[in-house]
């Protein structure tokens, strides 16, 4: 029955029409207009089974016949098509960009339901074909898409590994053997657990065994467990769920054993991980799967553990600063590495190596050293090892001009400098130590850490900062010591 204009009363309601009648002859003429002002239209079942499809939806999709697509799920014609999940959650997809082939047409996608409201399927319309009709919102998203690739290719390179095994130079018997036991790691997935004093090259050490293992084309992401404040500890390594706490943010947040789902993580100064989330480390080495922060869901993972300390482990074990379980369970694969004082003959090498690198980073010539300096720093202790040495030659070389590098110009820069001429003896002497009373090791360890950090900060006026510069230890664990011996 057709409408007449003098059949609308002002609010455009039908004069003497119910709404049930209203609604009888308005909808197919709303569908009649949607059909024809779309660029296709599309009708499936509850099994999500093609039943109806126009001329010019077909025509769109290359189907010449309409009829032969009748039945099929929507799957097969449309792949990309999300009618499915209309008729299964039964709510509206109003707008949306659906790809085909290499097109994007923007739909919308409705529930069809019967006059007893039951789902009987959807529908599908093409708004506007190949979104010309939306130009700036497609600018804007296609800008956006770009931004979000470049800054994924940025994270993907900043969680990559830089240096491999050859990178840890020398020569010597230890540092020899060093490499060829990181090899060896590197075949293997287990977990290994790096030992060593501050600066011996952990961490480089840590990225040559990822590179060289069968997860080098996935992330390495390392972290320094003393550098993060005890209350944020947890949810730094294992993720927070929205609102987790206070002034958490309202959205998931990965933890650093998400970000290294597929590849590697280094956990550095492993020691000075909290007691309380010991058992939680241990749960997640074990079962390789983390429970984030404020949530109540596991995530499953594949992450290789490399965990790094200049601690006695063992002394802190027996002092009950740390799980004996869990040190069974890093204690897999152990490397030591040596100490400068131990592989002096690596020094020539090493020396070259990181002159050249100092002088590519500062864009200026590189400098040699004269034989009487390489005989000066041979005869060092090294207590912070090669970042100690590192740092003593970027010092000479922005304190010289040219020329070789001499003692003159190196022995200010040493402190407590010991001379060459007694780095035979220095290296032979063997100290006989006086009979005394023998205390446990713990005893004994955190006695010397005690009085080591007393005299650290006597030398640096009560500094902190400074006082872990000395230690070669970070600050916040410098914190945590001072309480442990009620300094």
């Amino acid at each position: 029955m057709p409408i007449a204009c003098e059949d609308l009363d002002q609010h455009g309601l039908i004069i003497g029409v119910s709404p049930e009648r209203f609604r009888e002859v308005a909808m197919p003429l709303l569908f009649d207009h949607l059909d024809a002002q779309c660029e296709g239209t599309i009708a499936v079942n509850r099994q999500a089974r093609i039943v109806w499809i126009n001329d010019k939806y077909a025509a769109k999709v290359g189907i010449t016949d309409p009829r032969s697509v009748l039945g099929k799920e929507i799957e097969e014609v449309l792949p990309a098509s999300r009618l499915r999940e209309v008729v299964q959650s039964g709510q509206p997809s109003m707008l949306d960009l659906m790809a085909f082939g290499d097109e994007h047409f923007v739909v919308t996608r409705i529930p069809l339901r019967d006059a007893d409201g039951t789902l009987v399927g959807a529908l599908g319309f093409v708004l506007f074909d190949r979104a010309r009709h939306l130009q700036p919102l497609m600018a804007k998203y296609n800008q956006l898409q770009t931004q979000l690739a470049a800054t994924q290719r940025e994270l993907a390179k900043a969680r990559r590994a830089r240096y491999t095994i050859a990178g840890f130079i020398g020569t010597s018997a230890a540092a020899s053997e060093v490499k060829r036991q990181a090899r060896r790691a590197a075949q293997l997935d287990a977990t290994v657990l790096l030992r060593g004093e501050t600066g011996t090259g952990k961490e480089l050490l840590a990225q040559g065994i990822h590179n060289l293992s069968l997860r080098a084309n996935g992330p390495f992401v390392a972290v320094n467990v003393a550098a993060i404040p005890e209350s944020l500890v947890e949810a730094e390594l294992f993720g927070t769920a929205p609102g987790a706490f206070t002034g958490a943010e309202r959205r998931a947040r990965a933890g650093k054993f998400e970000l290294a789902d597929g590849g590697t993580l280094l956990l550095d100064e492993i020691g000075d991980l909290p007691l309380p989330l010991q058992a939680k480390m241990l749960r997640v080495l074990q079962e390789q799967e983390v429970e984030p922060l404020g949530s109540n869901q596991v995530k499953a993972l594949n992450v290789r553990v490399i965990a790094a300390t200049h601690v006695d482990l063992e002394a802190k074990v027996a002092a009950g600063q740390f799980r004996e379980d869990l040190y069974y369970r890093l204690n897999v694969l152990t490397l030591r590495l040596p100490p400068l004082r131990e592989r002096r003959e690596d020094l020539p090498a090493l020396i070259e190596h990181l002159l050249d690198d100092i002088a590519n980073r500062s864009s200026q010539p590189p400098l040699e050293l004269a034989d009487d300096a390489l005989q000066l720093l041979q005869a060092q202790p090294w207590p912070g090892n090669v970042r100690e040495l590192r740092n003593l030659l970027e010092r000479a070389q922005m304190s010289s001009d040219s020329g070789p590098l001499g003692t003159r110009a190196i022995r200010p820069l040493l402190v407590d400098p010991v001379p060459a001429a007694s780095a035979p003896a220095a290296a032979l002497a063997t100290p006989v130590a006086p009979t005394r009373e023998v205390r446990p090791l713990s005893e004994s360890l955190a006695a010397a850490e005690r009085q080591a950090i007393l005299d650290a900060l006597a030398a640096c006026n009560g500094n902190r900062t400074q006082a872990a510069e000395r230690l070669g230890i970070a600050r916040a664990s410098l914190y945590n010591k001072l309480q442990v011996h009620g300094l």
